[in-house]
């Protein structure tokens, strides 16, 4: 029974025994499995958290391709629902549309379309800025906007005869000292003889007098040497007014006469005429006696 004790024995002991004696060679195998796994983990990490210099950086830094029509309601005019031409700018409430479309807006209207702030109260073009990086913008945008805008330009000019204009070319600024101030220029200039800034507000008109179109310009600037004859010859061409139709054109309580002018009229009546620097005139319409 002991040889077979010892026997049975035997090979845990010299498992164990060969276990210690071997146990620098394996050891070193396992600092070098666990520096390996430490490598990788780190990698993984890396990975993770983008730190390598592989190729999760290389997608991270690629540039996203995106629609068009991501970006269409920033460069879109909400007046003519196009794409911005001759960006413009109201310095007011820094909303933007084409100049053409703006333009034609305060022809009847001193409010923006978006917000309806007032722009100015008498002149709205004075406070419209041109805003050029936005343009450049849409037309790198929009495959080939610019040149089919410029195409419509010089056949719109060449069929009605007229010379095409020619681009604006930026003045060079010179140099000065100190911190470059950007000046900004207001898009129209109006000259300094039209002076008088006038509000016409209808009062109605008498049965009989026909068929007529309404005002559509409510504000007028004219120069001050204009009468009220002027004003309506104004009214009857913009409102197609009838011959028979007479027009009476009234300043307060004040009936005016054709050779009145308007200066004159504001220095006589003075302030009572005037409200927020327009001279305000009330026209009616009426049946001429036969």
């Amino acid at each position: 029974g002991a040889p077979s004790c010892s026997g049975s024995r035997s090979v845990p002991f010299e498992f164990q025994r060969s276990r210690s004696e071997s146990t620098g060679d394996e050891d070193d195998d396992d600092d070098e499995d666990d520096e390996e796994e430490e490598e990788e983990l780190e990698g993984d990490a890396g990975a993770r958290f983008g730190t390598d210099d592989g190729e999760h950086d290389s997608d991270d830094d690629r540039e996203r391709m995106i629609n068009l029509t991501e970006l269409t309601p920033y460069i879109l005019c909400s007046i003519c629902k196009g794409y911005f031409i001759d960006a413009t700018t109201i310095t007011e409430c820094l909303h933007t549309f084409c100049k053409s479309c703006i333009v034609r807006h305060f022809y009847y209207s001193n409010r923006c379309p978006k917000c309806n702030i007032v722009v100015h109260q008498t002149q709205p073009l004075y406070n419209i800025r041109l805003d050029r990086q936005l343009q450049d913008i849409v037309y790198k945008l929009v495959v080939n906007l610019e040149e089919r805008e410029k195409k419509q330009m010089h056949d719109f000019y060449k069929e009605r005869g007229l010379e095409v204009p020619k681009p604006a070319v930026p003045q060079p600024v010179p140099p000065s000292r100190g911190r470059p101030r950007k000046v900004l220029g207001s898009v129209f200039r109006i000259p300094p003889e039209l002076d008088i800034s006038i509000l016409l507000e209808f009062i109605g008109a008498n049965e009989g007098t026909g068929n007529f179109k309404p005002l559509e310009k409510k504000f007028v600037r004219v120069s001050g040497e204009a009468t009220i004859g002027h004003v309506e010859k104004f009214l009857r061409r913009k409102m197609d007014l009838d011959p028979a139709c007479q027009v009476d054109i009234i300043c307060g309580d004040h009936l005016l006469e054709h050779y009145q002018t308007l200066r004159e009229i504001r220095q006589v009546i003075g302030e009572s005429a005037v409200q927020d620097g327009l001279l305000v005139l009330h026209y009616g319409l009426v049946v001429s006696p036969l």
